[in-house]
């Protein structure tokens, strides 16, 4: 807080009218395995410094690791020289008052910080959990962490918080089939690990003899993997921000619009304690809350911070990111059916259990890709037939978003490096989703 509140100090000295410093440090302990045995453990300590000064309604932000108070001041004043030639931001809004923040308690597991000094018996539990079934081996890894922050501003505030968090993948192997599954959580769960760890390894199995796949129209059901990886992307085309860009969506709809099915609701669920990413403030100091992006399938809001919010004429759902607004931590409430329910609704249809290289070809209609991966089966007349090859999901998000039909009654916390906001949803299901031939 001292270091903050000092750069703040400086940067103030040297001419920026405005100054915000967030100080990210942090430990983890991360454990790789390959082939079924722990191969690398690392751990590190880390400290980034965030800064956003303003200069004449001129924007700067920059991200150091210093070791000390002059390593930033130089690059403060290299950033001022820089200032002349710079031209206003068209999205400054003067820094807000700061808000008083309840904090959010819960956030820190004791037992993830001893699993931060001793990593192992969750690591031997992951494999020990995979080799129920009958695979061959499995590859993946668990990262334990511990992280403080701090934000410091020209406005007055200094605030806390720190929390803990798991984050772990595992891909399993049995003959030509493969299966992954991922957690991320704030709360370490030996039980929810191990579950991980046997959904992974059931899906290698069952897909052990995958044939090839025929392209055409499906009812899909997308697992919290899939959904998770393409739900990311529509939170994130709901940021002010990305509308304004003209790189979302919903750039052609306002709150209060029709944009998916009644049974869908997708909230930015930041005050979560349970989920990596959630915060009782955001960058602005200001205090943040859980709401529906889209509820029952309307359009409730946008996500601004004060500049966004200024340009749309509409208030800060204090979900600050300094430039872009994001959302913290997502949350899609669960369905009634379970997974075998699912599948017995889809005549004929296709279970995608994991997905990756989602591209988005044209961001104004939402026409995206995405290449199934790992398990990936053929479903006719409410039954599992045969696992399949690789397909392209090619489609467009307004159209997945209306086709929803179904949603899973079990939620699963997922996050991975395909699902970079961490996600608490289930298996949806999808009718009429367009598929192409996989060729590379």
């Amino acid at each position: 807080m001292d270091f903050a509140g000092k750069l703040v100090n400086e940067a103030i000295k040297m001419g920026f009218e405005e100054a915000a410093i967030i100080v990210h440090a942090g430990q983890s302990t991360m454990v790789k395995i390959a082939n079924s045995q722990p191969s690398v453990i690392q751990y590190w300590n880390t400290k980034t410094v965030n800064a956003y000064l303003v200069k004449d309604k001129k924007i700067f932000g920059v991200t150091v690791q210093p070791k000390e108070i002059e390593d930033a001041r130089k690059v403060f004043e290299d950033i001022v020289k820089l200032a002349e030639k710079v031209k206003p931001s068209p999205f400054y809004a003067p820094l807000p008052e700061p808000q008083k923040i309840e904090k959010l308690e819960g956030t820190v597991d004791k037992s993830i910080l001893e699993a931060l000094k001793e990593p192992s018996e969750l690591t031997e539990a992951i494999i020990e959990a995979a080799h129920r079934e009958k695979i061959d081996s499995i590859a993946g890894m668990i990262e334990f962490s511990y992280r403080e922050r701090v934000l410091a501003n020209s406005k007055g505030a200094r605030l806390y918080e720190d929390g803990t968090s798991v984050e772990a993948y595992v891909r399993a192997f049995a003959g030509k089939g493969s299966g992954q599954w991922s957690i991320g959580s704030r709360c370490l769960s030996k039980n929810k690990v191990e579950e991980m760890a046997e959904i992974a390894a059931h899906y290698a199995v069952e897909a052990r003899n995958p044939e090839e796949a025929e392209a055409g129209v499906y009812d899909i059901i997308l697992s919290p993997m899939v959904a998770g990886n393409l739900f990311n992307c529509v939170a994130s085309m709901a940021s002010a921000f990305s509308v304004i860009m003209g790189m979302s969506f919903f750039m052609k709809h306002k709150p209060g619009d029709k944009v998916a099915s009644e049974k869908f609701t997708l909230i930015d669920d930041a005050r979560n304690p349970e989920l990596p990413g959630s915060t009782a403030f955001d960058d602005e100091a200001q205090s943040t809350y859980s709401k529906p992006i889209i509820e029952n399938g309307v359009l409730k809001t946008f996500l601004h911070n004060t500049k966004t919010a200024m340009k749309m004429k509409a208030k800060t759902t204090a979900n600050a990111g300094l430039i872009r607004p994001h959302s913290w931590a997502l949350n899609i409430p669960v369905g009634e059916l379970t997974l075998e329910e699912l599948i017995g609704e889809v005549k004929k249809g296709l279970l995608v259990t994991n997905n990756w290289y989602t591209r988005l070809q044209n961001y104004v209609e939402g026409t995206f890709s995405t290449i199934t991966r790992d398990a990936f089966f053929l479903i006719e007349n409410g039954k599992i037939v045969k696992p399949l090859k690789k397909l392209r999901i090619a489609d467009k998000f307004p159209s997945l978003l209306q086709n929803i039909s179904e949603l899973g009654r079990k939620a699963y916390d997922i996050k991975w490096w395909e699902v970079n906001i961490a996600t608490r949803l289930p298996y949806v299901l999808v009718r009429n989703v367009h598929t192409s031939k996989h060729t590379a």
